[in-house]
């Protein structure tokens, strides 16, 4: 049977590009440093890797709760450290009394240099400041071209990795019942809305599930996926189980407040 059969159809390409990096590895007992993962796709590698004789898989993003990592994948005799991961941590300066900057403005500023969202990872806001990771072969390029982020000028500035803000990465687990597992119907559970409130924010875009946006309300969900509403938080569903009595089926997932 086919590993592919365990993952959906818009899943393929990654599960079958994470096989190559895995053979690769098997074959030529080589290293092999991913661009910036979601969740979602460390949860899929981690799940192909398995617990594999011959190759190996450590995440790193920055500090421990960062969402968006490199992944490493090493042959089982090697003991990779931090600086393996090449990630470059930047810090934005900008006039804070004047002007007003917010996660959005970072992300579409980095975008709007021609980036690719995987050669970066987080973005983070704290101490009065905004820091971001991104791929240490992309350094010079950001400092050379990052000088506005919206209508804010900014100076940006490496600092060493140690230094990046903490991240709270908890999930709060909240145990339910549903009737099915469609799109719509979770989202009515998980975010406390009526259903009729939700169908809008699917049909305008706002609903995500694994970082793609789903304009079908009747999409099934399976434990594991993530799912966000925009300005509303993430979830994750973390357990699906049989059907009560009523009708109904147990559910547990993970709630979580977006910066």
């Amino acid at each position: 049977m086919s590993i592919l059969v365990h993952f959906r159809k818009d899943e393929h390409a990654f599960v079958e590009q994470v096989l190559e990096w895995k053979e690769m590895v098997e074959t030529r007992y080589e290293r092999k440093l991913t661009d910036f993962l979601d969740p979602r796709e460390q949860d899929i590698l981690t799940s192909v890797i398995g617990k594999d004789d011959v190759v190996h898989v450590q995440f790193a993003g920055g500090q421990g709760g960062c969402e968006r990592k490199r992944a490493l994948l090493y042959p089982f005799y090697e003991q990779p450290a931090l600086a393996d991961f090449e990630l470059a941590l930047f810090e934005v300066s900008y006039p804070k009394k004047f002007v007003t900057i917010g996660h959005r403005d970072v992300l579409g500023s980095l975008m709007g240099l021609g980036l690719k969202r995987s050669k970066f990872g987080d973005i983070v806001e704290g101490d009065g400041l905004f820091q971001f990771v991104a791929a240490e072969d992309i350094r010079l390029f950001i400092e050379m071209n990052l000088s506005k982020i919206g209508s804010a000028s900014v100076s940006v500035q490496p600092a060493p990795i140690e230094k990046m803000l903490f991240i709270d990465d908890n999930y709060e687990e909240i145990e339910s019942t549903v009737s099915s597992f469609r799109l719509d119907v979770l989202i009515a559970d998980m975010y406390r809305l009526s259903r009729s409130k939700v169908i809008p924010f699917i049909e305008k875009g706002r609903v995500k599930v694994n970082w793609k946006t789903i304009d079908q309300a009747s999409f099934p969900l399976e434990p594991g996926d993530y799912v966000s509403v925009r300005g509303m938080g993430r979830r994750k569903f973390l357990h699906a189980g049989h059907k009560t009595k009523k009708g109904r089926y147990k559910i547990r997932y993970g709630k979580k407040q977006d910066p």
